[in-house]
C-alpha cells in the first residue's frame, strides 16, 4: 500500500537508489508501489525495469512541491496520466510559475493531498486526501472521518532505517544551507517514512476498511508501461519511411558524384552497402535530420565539423555531414552502425561556441517544442565538496574543514566530528545533487516528449529532460550531439578579420588543397602550431617534432597516440621508435604488416582492433566491433563476449596458427582496445587542425587575434599575445581611440581589447566604442569625459593602462588633469553642450614616470606586461646569467649541464608509479622561443615552481628522437626590477 516512494532523485531529500528501493520492497513482499520523486522523473524507466525484475507492479507519479512545501502527489493511471503529470510540472518550470496548491484537472491521474485546498465535498472523483498510519486513530475526532470514501493510506518511503533518516536530515541541511541545529521538523521527512509490515498497516486502519479498499483500488487500476525501443525517436523526416529512404538515396548519390566523380566503383559499392544497412536498421530519418541541421548551418554561413564514429560513414561524407573520406583512411562503417550494435549511432557535430545556440534553437523550432529537448546530466556529490558541505552542516569553522580536506589521513589533527563527516560522506557519495545540461545531446521524439519525461527550463533558455544519456539509451533514444568548441571560433573570426584587414575572401573548405600545401606542411613539421586546434600543447609540439609529421595521415595517427592511454601503455614511444627505424620492425604476423603498415604494426585506432580480429581471426566486421566494445566496457562476463572469444580461438585453430601466436594476438587486442581511439574522430580533428594551420601559415596576425578573441586554447592570453608579436605584430595597449571591446588588428598593429582590462566595466567599454563610431575620435581627456559617463575609478583605470597616450601627456599629468575636468557628480543627460566652454589654463610641474611604470600597470590591469618580461629582470647583467644558453643551442649541448633563463609558460604535473609528484615545464627564452624541462620528484620537492615569472634553471640537456629538453637539477625564481611607482 505504498502510493509514494522516493529515490535519491528526489534531490537532497531521498536516500535510496532505484535498485535499493525496489530490492527492499521485494524482500518485504510488496506487490505494487508508486514512485513519486519530488518534482522529478529522472529514474522512472530504471525503476520500472527494476520492478519487473523483482515481480513488483510499477506505478509512476510525481510529488509536487513548491519551495519545499508539499502540494500534492500525482499518480498516473496510464500513459496519458503520466503525460499529463509531466506536462503540468514542465509548464510550471518552463513558464516560471509556482506549482499551484490545487492540481489542475487531469482525468487519467489520481491526486493525493495532505491538506485539501478545498472542502472535501468539492474534491473531484480522482482526488483524495492521504492519511498516515500514525494519524488513523485521530480520524474519529476529525471531520475527515466522516468521508472515508475520499481518504487513502499515505505512507511514503524515503529511507530504510535510522541511519537513512540521519542521512536524509543532513541532505535537507545541505539543501537549505543551514547547520543541523536549525533544521525545522516541517523541512524534513517524518521519521516514520520507511517500509512497514503489511500487518501493521492493516492494524493502523482497522477501523477504516474503506481507506484500505480505496488505496488498493488505486494500486489495482494504475497500469503503465514505458516502451524501451528506438521507436521512441522521430521515425520519419518526410512523413513516410519509404519517402525518407528515397530522399536519402538521392542526396547520398548526388553527394557521391560531387565527392568522388561519376565513375568511382569503390565509392558507389560502399554507398550501396551502407544504405542497405541504414534501411534495415531504420536510421534513414536519423541521417536526414542530421543533414537538415547541417543544411541550416551552411545556409546561415556557419562552419561545422562532423566527427565521432559517424565519420566512418560514406553516406555521412556524401551528405556533407563530415569532411572525412572513409575510403582514404580505410574507415569501417561497422564501427558506426552494424546489426549487432544495441546502442544507437552517434554523430558529434561541432559549431563555433557563439553559433551553437542558434543551431539548437533551429532544431527546437523545426521539430517542435513538444518533441524536442536537451539531455540532462546528473551533477553528483563527490570528493572534497562533500566534506565541505557536511562540515558546514555540523558547524565546523572553515579552518577545520580546510584541514580535513587538505589532510584527510591526518586523523590526529581532525575535529572529532570528522569521523561522522567521512561516514555520512561515504553514504551520499555519487548521489545526484541537481540536473545540469549535457554537453550537446538533443532528443527528437516521435510522440510528445511528455510521454517519457518532464522538462526543466535552464538558464540558457532551452528545456532539458529529467533523464541523462544513459537512461535515454536504455529507453531507446538516440541523441543528436550539437557541440561547441573554440577552435571553430578561431577559424570563423580569422576569416572575418582577413576580409576586414586585407580585403581577401578565404575558403578554408578546400581541405584537399590545404592538406597538400607545402607551407602548411612545413609549419606542421616544425611543431610550432600555437593556436592551432588540438596540436598546440607542449606534448603535441614534441610529438610532431619527433615524428617530423608533415602529412594528414601521420597527423591523424599523432592525434590518437598523444592520448593518455596510448602514452601510458608505452605504445606511443614504440610508434615513434618504429617510425624512425622501419627496417627493424618485426611484425607478429603478416596480417599485422598488411593491415597495420600505416601505423608500423601498432594498434593505434579502434578500427585497428577490428581489422586484426576480422582479418587475422575471421570474425565478421560487425562481430569485431561488438567484441571491441565489450573489451572497452565492463561486460566481459557476458555470454556474447564468451561466444565471440571462443569463436576467435576456434577460428585461429582452424587457420592453423600456433597456440602461442593466438594467445599473444589476443593479449594485444585485449590490451589495446582499452585505450585505442576512434580513427574517424582523430581524422575529423586533423581536418580542423589543417584548416587552422593554413590560416596560421598564410595569415598569422589575423589568426592569432582570432585565437585571442575566442578565449579558448591550451595557453593563456599572454602567450597568444606573445605569439602575435613573434609573428610580426606591433602590440599596443588599449586605447580609447583605437581599441574595440575585443582585440583588433589594423595592418600589423594589434590593439588589445577593453575586455582584457581587469575591473573595467563591460557597459563602459561598449559605450566608448559606440560614442567613438558615432561622433569620431576623442580629442583630449576633457573631450572624453564630456562625452562619456564614467566613474572616477574607471577613468583612473583607463589612464593607468595608457588609453589616453594619444594626447602626448604623461599619465601623472593626466591624473592631475582628471581632477580639473572630471566631475563624477554631474550626470550625462545624453544631449551635447551648445558651446564648448573654455577650460582654465594652468601649468603643472614636470611629473616624470618611472622607466617601467607602464609594464607594472599592465601586469596589474591586464595580468601580464606587453613588453618582454626579460626587460623587467632585476639584475640582467649578473655574471651567472651571462653563461646561459638559448633554446636553439640546446642540441649542441646534448649530455652537458647548462644554465638557462626562462619565462614560465605552463607545467604538467604527473604522479609517478611510486605515487610521487613530478612535472614537465614549458618556458620561453630571451628570444621568445620555447624550451621544455623535466622535473623529477627529488628536484621538484627541493626546487618547486613558484608561479609566473622569470626563472634561472640549471640541468642536463637530453635528446629524444632529435627533440631536446632539460632534466632540471636546480631552479630559482628571479626577482623583477623595483617597481618605481611606489
Amino acid at each position: 500500500m505504498y502510493l509514494s516512494a522516493h529515490t535519491y532523485y528526489s534531490f537532497r531529500y531521498g536516500t535510496l537508489s532505484p535498485a535499493e528501493l525496489v530490492s527492499e520492497a521485494a524482500r518485504r513482499g510488496v506487490k505494487a508501489m508508486a514512485l513519486t520523486d519530488i518534482n522529478n522523473t529522472s529514474c522512472t524507466s530504471e525503476y520500472m525495469t527494476e520492478c519487473r525484475k523483482h515481480g513488483i507492479k510499477p506505478i509512476a507519479g510525481i510529488q509536487f512541491r513548491e519551495e519545499g512545501a508539499f502540494q500534492y502527489t500525482g499518480i498516473a493511471r496510464n500513459a496519458e496520466g503520466f503525460r499529463a503529470l509531466n506536462a503540468h510540472l514542465s509548464h510550471c518550470s518552463l513558464s516560471g510559475t509556482p506549482i499551484p496548491e490545487e492540481a489542475p484537472e487531469m482525468p487519467d491521474t489520481y491526486i493525493i493531498y495532505r491538506k485539501s485546498p478545498k472542502p472535501v465535498e468539492a474534491l473531484r472523483a480522482n482526488e483524495f486526501i492521504g492519511i498516515r498510519p500514525e494519524e488513523a486513530n485521530g480520524l474519529y475526532s476529525s471531520p475527515l472521518g466522516k468521508h472515508p470514501e475520499k481518504l487513502v493510506v499515505f505512507s511514503p518511503v524515503t529511507f530504510l532505517d535510522e541511519t537513512g533518516f540521519k542521512t536524509h536530515k543532513l541532505l535537507r541541511c545541505i539543501d537549505q544551507n543551514i547547520i543541523l541545529g536549525k533544521l525545522r521538523q516541517h523541512d524534513c521527512a517524518n521519521p516514520t517514512e520507511h517500509f512497514h509490515t503489511h500487518e501493521s498497516m492493516l492494524h493502523a486502519f482497522r477501523n477504516y476498511p474503506q481507506i484500505i479498499q480505496n488505496t488498493e483500488r488505486i494500486l489495482d487500476e494504475c497500469e503503465i508501461s514505458m516502451p524501451m525501443t528506438s521507436r521512441n525517436n522521430r521515425q520519419t523526416f518526410t512523413g513516410s519511411e519509404r519517402d525518407d529512404f528515397q530522399l536519402l538515396i538521392k542526396l547520398a548519390t548526388q553527394g557521391c558524384r560531387t565527392r568522388y566523380g561519376l565513375h568511382n566503383k569503390k565509392a558507389n559499392e560502399r554507398l550501396r552497402k551502407e544504405l542497405q544497412v541504414i534501411r534495415k536498421l531504420g536510421f534513414a530519418a536519423y541521417f536526414l535530420i542530421t543533414w537538415d541541421i547541417i543544411r541550416y548551418a551552411q545556409a546561415s554561413g556557419y562552419h561545422h565539423v562532423g566527427r565521432g564514429s559517424g565519420a566512418n560513414s560514406i553516406v555521412a561524407f556524401c551528405l556533407f555531414i563530415t569532411d572525412v573520406d572513409p575510403l582514404e583512411l580505410d574507415l569501417y562503417f561497422e564501427r558506426f552502425i552494424n546489426p549487432h550494435r544495441t546502442s544507437p549511432p552517434d554523430f558529434d557535430i561541432d559549431f563555433s561556441w557563439d553559433q551553437r545556440d542558434d543551431v539548437t534553437d533551429y532544431i527546437f523550432k523545426r521539430y517542435g517544442t513538444e518533441h524536442t529537448a536537451l539531455l540532462a546530466t546528473y551533477s553528483t556529490f563527490k570528493g572534497k565538496s562533500i566534506i565541505r558541505e557536511l562540515g558546514k552542516v555540523v558547524g565546523l569553522p572553515k579552518s577545520d574543514i580546510d584541514l580535513i580536506v587538505e589532510q584527510p589521513l591526518a586523523e590526529h589533527k581532525h575535529h572529532p566530528f570528522a569521523r561522522h563527516i567521512f561516514r555520512y560522506g561515504k553514504r551520499i557519495e555519487k548521489f545526484p545533487n541537481y540536473l545540469s545540461i549535457h554537453a550537446g545531446g538533443i532528443l527528437v521524439s516521435e510522440r510528445p516528449i511528455h510521454y517519457h519525461t518532464a522538462l526543466q527550463m535552464m538558464p540558457k533558455g532551452f528545456p532539458i529532460t529529467h533523464f541523462d544519456m544513459y537512461h535515454g539509451e536504455d529507453m531507446g533514444f538516440h541523441k543528436y550531439d550539437i557541440l561547441s568548441q573554440r577552435g571553430l571560433g578561431h577559424i570563423k573570426d580569422a576569416v572575418q578579420l582577413i576580409r576586414e584587414n586585407r580585403g581577401e575572401a578565404v575558403d578554408i573548405h578546400q581541405v584537399d588543397r590545404i592538406k597538400e600545401d607545402e607551407r602548411v606542411r612545413d609549419q606542421l613539421r616544425s611543431g610550432h602550431c600555437i593556436g592551432c586546434f588540438y596540436i598546440e600543447s607542449p606534448a603535441m609540439r614534441g610529438l610532431l617534432s619527433k615524428l617530423r609529421c608533415d602529412n594528414y595521415v601521420h597527423l591523424v595517427a599523432a592525434s590518437s597516440i598523444i592520448r593518455p592511454g596510448v602514452a601510458k601503455s608505452g605504445m606511443m614511444r614504440e610508434y615513434i621508435k618504429r617510425f624512425h627505424n622501419p627496417g627493424d620492425i618485426r611484425y607478429l604476423h603478416s596480417t599485422f604488416e598488411e593491415q597495420l603498415g600505416e601505423t608500423f604494426g601498432v594498434m593505434v585506432y579502434q578500427e585497428d582492433v577490428m581489422k586484426i580480429v576480422h582479418h587475422f581471426a575471421g570474425l565478421d566486421l560487425d562481430e569485431s566491433d561488438v567484441l571491441r566494445r565489450i573489451m572497452t566496457g565492463k561486460k566481459k562476463s557476458s555470454d556474447t563476449f564468451r561466444n565471440l572469444m571462443q569463436k576467435f580461438f576456434r577460428n585461429c585453430k582452424e587457420r592453423g596458427y600456433p597456440d602461442e601466436l593466438t594467445r599473444e594476438v589476443w593479449r594485444q587486442v585485449e590490451s589495446f582496445s582499452g585505450y585505442s581511439f576512434c580513427k574517424a574522430h582523430s581524422a575529423s580533428f586533423a581536418v580542423e587542425s589543417f584548416q587552422s594551420l593554413y590560416l596560421k601559415s598564410y595569415y598569422p596576425l589575423e589568426f592569432m587575434v582570432a585565437v585571442i578573441n575566442n578565449f579558448g586554447g591550451f595557453y593563456s592570453t599572454e602567450l597568444y599575445v606573445h605569439e602575435a608579436r613573434m609573428q610580426g605584430a606591433q602590440i599596443e595597449a588599449p586605447c580609447v581611440n583605437h581599441s574595440r571591446y575585443l582585440t583588433h588588428l589594423y595592418g600589423d598593429q594589434v590593439y588589445i581589447g577593453f575586455v582584457h582590462i581587469q575591473s573595467l566595466e563591460r557597459k563602459l567599454a561598449h559605450a566608448i566604442v559606440e560614442e567613438r563610431e558615432e561622433n569620431g575620435p576623442f580629442r583630449s581627456l576633457e573631450d572624453f569625459v564630456n562625452r562619456i559617463d564614467i566613474a572616477r575609478e574607471q577613468l583612473q583605470i583607463l589612464i593607468r593602462i595608457g588609453a589616453f597616450r594619444f594626447t602626448g601627456i604623461s599619465k601623472c599629468a593626466l591624473m592631475w588633469e582628471r581632477n580639473a575636468v572630471h566631475n563624477p557628480q554631474v550626470r550625462h543627460n545624453g544631449s551635447k553642450a551648445l558651446f564648448n566652454a573654455e577650460a582654465e589654463t594652468y601649468t603643472l610641474p614636470t611629473l616624470p614616470e618611472s622607466p617601467y611604470e607602464q609594464a607594472f600597470d599592465e601586469i596589474e590591469l591586464l595580468g601580464f606586461p606587453l613588453c618582454s618580461p626579460f626587460e623587467l629582470l632585476a639584475r640582467p647583467n649578473a655574471t651567472y646569467l651571462k653563461e646561459t644558453i638559448l633554446s636553439g643551442e640546446m642540441r649542441a649541448h646534448n649530455g652537458r649541464t647548462v644554465r638557462m633563463l626562462g619565462y614560465y609558460v605552463t607545467r604538467k604535473p604527473v604522479t609517478t608509479v611510486n605515487g610521487k609528484l613530478m612535472s614537465f615545464g614549458t618556458w620561453l627564452d630571451r628570444e621568445g622561443k620555447f624550451f621544455d624541462t623535466t622535473h623529477f620528484p627529488p628536484c621538484l620537492a627541493r626546487y618547486p615552481f613558484k608561479g609566473k615569472g622569470l626563472y634561472f634553471i640549471e640541468g642536463v640537456i637530453t635528446e629524444d628522437f632529435n627533440f631536446p629538453s632539460m632534466e632540471v637539477t636546480r631552479m630559482k625564481k628571479l626577482p623583477y626590477r623595483k617597481d618605481g611607482r611606489y
